[in-house]
Parts: C-alpha cells; sequence; structure tokens
C-alpha cells in the first residue's frame, strides 16, 4: 500500500515507522514547507493519505483529498464543527473517509467501559461525575478530541447532564479539566463522587504507538471502500 502523510511531526514519523514495519510504502509527506504545493496529482500517487496535522489546516487538506477521490484517514482533532460540510462533500464526490477522535483500541474499548458506567449511574443521582484530560503541551486543542467524545457519551446516558464545559462546574454540566504539561500521550479519567465513595475509570497511554498503529490499521481497512467510517466500523 501505498500512503501519503499528511502532518509529519511526532505522530506523522511514528505512523512512518509503524507503516513500513507492516510493508508499505511512504510515497508522499505533507508539512508545512510543501502543503500549499501539494496537487490532485501528488495526492494520487497514494492509496490512502493518513491526517495527522493541525486543527487550523486540516479541514482544507481533508477537501483537496476528496476533491482528488483519495481516501483519507484523519486522526487531527479540533475540527468537527466542519464535520457536516465535509461528510456532505466526501458522499457527492464519491470518495472515502475514516475519521476517529482516537484510533488507539485500548481507548475504544475504554469509550465502551464509559458508556456502559454512564448508563448504570443514570439510576444514582447522588453521584456527580468530572472529567480530567491530561496531554503533552504540544497538543492545540482543549479539551481533546477524545475528551469531547467520552463526555459526549456520559451526556447521551446521564439525564442530570446535558452540556459539557471547561469553565463550568454546575449540576447539569460535564466539567472537563484538561492539562497540558511535558510529553504525555495523553491520560483520560472520569470520576464518579458521592457522600459515600468515588468511582473512577482511567486510560493512560504510555505512548504514541497504539494511536500509530490504529491509524494504519484504519488505513488498510479503507482501500476500496467509498463512504464514511469510524472505529466503530473496524471493531
Amino acid at each position: 500500500m501505498n500512503i501519503a502523510l499528511s502532518g509529519y511531526g511526532k505522530m506523522g514519523k511514528e505512523i512512518e515507522a509503524i507503516a513500513l514495519q507492516r510493508g508499505h510504502r511512504i510515497v508522499l509527506t505533507i508539512g508545512k514547507a510543501n502543503a500549499a504545493s501539494v496537487s490532485a496529482s501528488d495526492l494520487r500517487q497514494a492509496d490512502v493519505v493518513i491526517e495527522f496535522s493541525t486543527p487550523h489546516t486540516v479541514v482544507a487538506n481533508i477537501q483537496k483529498c476528496i476533491d482528488a477521490q483519495v481516501p483519507v484517514v484523519v486522526g487531527t482533532t479540533g475540527w468537527y464543527d466542519a464535520f457536516e460540510g465535509i461528510a456532505e462533500s466526501c458522499l457527492q464526490k464519491n470518495s472515502a473517509l475514516f475519521h476517529a477522535t482516537n484510533f488507539s483500541l485500548g481507548v475504544n474499548l475504554f469509550m465502551k467501559v464509559n458508556r456502559y458506567l454512564a448508563e448504570l449511574m443514570n439510576k444514582y443521582p447522588d453521584y456527580d461525575v468530572e472529567m480530567e484530560e491530561i496531554h503533552h503541551i504540544h497538543k492545540l486543542d482543549k479539551p481533546s478530541g477524545t475528551a469531547i467524545t467520552l463526555a459526549n457519551q456520559v451526556i447521551e446516558q446521564l439525564d442530570r447532564k446535558n452540556r459539557w464545559s471547561v469553565s463550568e462546574r454546575n449540576a447539569e454540566t460535564l466539567f472537563i479539566q484538561d492539562v497540558r504539561e511535558g510529553e504525555v500521550p495523553g491520560t483520560h479519567i472520569l470520576k464518579y463522587t458521592s457522600a459515600i465513595d468515588d468511582i473512577e475509570i482511567m486510560h493512560k497511554a504510555h505512548n504514541r504507538k497504539g494511536f500509530a498503529l490504529g491509524a494504519v490499521i484504519a488505513a488498510e481497512f479503507l482501500i476500496g471502500k467509498k463512504g464514511i467510517f469510524t472505529m466503530q466500523d473496524l471493531i
């Protein structure tokens, strides 16, 4: 499989290493220096593009892949306000998009646990719930895309919460504390607290390899497909 990497920072290099280990070829790397000059014909050298750039550039990068009809796997977060327009364009142009706020298998299992726990806790209003997410200082979006996904899962299941916030703490709001420190790959903690006890679940990534492996597996999955896919389709 020929892969183009859109975004060639630490994650891009991790993806490159795993892709090469799995027998694939990197035919194009796209970064700040060449992003504006990359053409549709450049993108068509690749069977798939794996996009891990920045929240500021990701939408334009995805659209360029859709226009070129090159399948794209998107791991960048902080762009989902534009999702409906991107999805519509993808379907209209018969292209392929795989998106996820987190490609780690462990995180996606954690999300299933999170949803189930929130469903159980809906019956016990004495417990309040908050979240903490910790990432490296280079991460631009706050809160993380994974934190937003986890928060939305809780809100869907917990009648007493109707929104999330990084600034408000009240009975109707799921508070998210976002911390940026060091080179932390990613930690997400949800804590249910009552006057009697606490219940806490946590996912802590040790490195970026889980995210990178998931992205490469998603790229393998996307070959030959049309439409929009997520980790739920892969798992």
